[in-house]
């Protein structure tokens, strides 16, 4: 939070075009629904420096509830931060203009030739690739948290309830929500 006050207050205003421009390379980047993630994390909070590490997290939580695709509700998120509605506009429009015309044309392309092997091989590439980025962006998103024991158990627990227990996100978010809020309450009063 300091780091991005220090930058409201010193006058450093984001562009629209920025915004726009980012956006659009975390959807070209961010091949599948995960990979948009790693991207938006990678260029919002490392590469520009306009969120910290915190306020990532803290959007990727609040975009856990919203309905839609948690990468949209990131550029909505991200762009409301940096520059309000018109930021909204720029961060959602770069995510959305180009890669929908570039993905409906590949979709239609790749559906007419669904049924060959080797198509069938490269997607099945591409997924596992995917879900490797997810994995680490993760863990990324977990360092910060890892000298904290309930946050490690937490992050666990969900894991554990969705790879193994087969369990829906909504259900796993929705359970773990009052305990994780009870455990972070009785940590709260204990650091008094």
């Amino acid at each position: 939070m300091a780091t991005a006050a220090k930058r409201e207050h010193a006058g450093e205003v984001v562009s629209l075009g920025a915004l726009f421009a980012a956006f659009l390379k975390v959807s070209l980047f961010g091949v599948g629904g995960g990979g948009g993630l790693v991207w938006a994390r990678r260029i919002g909070v490392e590469q520009h420096q306009w969120i910290t590490e915190g306020e990532f997290a803290d959007i990727v939580s609040l975009c856990q509830f919203m309905p839609g695709p948690n990468i949209i509700g990131i550029a909505v998120c991200t762009g409301a931060r940096l520059r309000g509605a018109r930021g909204t506009l720029a961060a959602v429009a770069g995510f959305l203009l180009i890669p929908w015309v570039v993905g409906f044309t590949l979709g239609v392309a790749l559906l007419q030739h669904a049924h060959l092997p080797v198509l069938r091989n490269i997607l099945g590439g591409l997924s596992a690739a995917a879900a490797g980025l997810l994995i680490a962006t993760g863990i990324r998103m977990l360092m910060p948290h890892r000298g904290r024991a309930a946050a490690l158990i937490f992050a666990g627990l969900a894991f554990g309830l969705m790879a193994v227990g087969k369990l829906p996100l909504l259900l796993v978010l929705f359970g773990l929500l009052p305990l994780s809020i009870g455990v972070a309450g009785l940590e709260h009063r204990r650091a008094r």
